[in-house]
């Protein structure tokens, strides 16, 4: 894969407001270990190797199992997640792939069972700046784990 712009270099100004957003989401209601699964099953979704490699190593990093991962493209299978990760995921998956007919009330009133409205509405903010950053890497094609050392991440033991 080639490299096509380096947005960093060339809107930094935009850059800079859209990581601003990003960091405020951190202080959200959604706890970390759910706003790392959401970020992963985003990338995976939508096919962006570089936010996938990131949000990997971060979930890592932040002390998320191994086992977790590799069963997160199919957590609905799965025995590993909880009552609160699956309506994140759910979400996070209607969200991203949006049908037609728009989200359909019967995967609101499940996420609902599980989440306020406030974290509803958190998450959504976060699911929707995730599939940001996924469309700006699919389309500009940063290297993965080029900005490793530059966020810790080589930290993860990943390689």
């Amino acid at each position: 894969m080639t490299p096509r712009v380096n947005y960093a270099q060339q809107s930094p100004e935009l850059l800079k407001k859209f990581s601003e957003f990003l960091a405020a989401t951190r202080e959200s209601s959604i706890e970390e270990s759910i706003r790392d699964l959401v970020a992963i099953r985003a990338a995976q979704l939508n096919g962006c190797t570089f936010c996938l490699d990131m949000h990997v190593k971060q979930a890592k990093i932040h002390g998320e199992r191994e086992l977790r991962l590799y069963h997160l493209a199919s957590w609905r299978d799965s025995t590993l997640f909880a009552p609160r990760e699956r309506a994140a995921l759910a979400w996070t998956e209607i969200l991203t792939r949006l049908p037609e007919q728009g989200v359909p009330d019967e995967i609101y009133d499940r996420v609902r069972t599980q989440l306020s409205e406030k974290e509803i509405s958190d998450l959504s903010f976060i699911v929707m700046v995730v599939n940001s950053w996924n469309r700006l890497n699919i389309g500009l094609k940063p290297e993965p784990g080029s900005v490793d050392g530059k966020f810790g991440l080589d930290k993860a033991g990943l390689n």
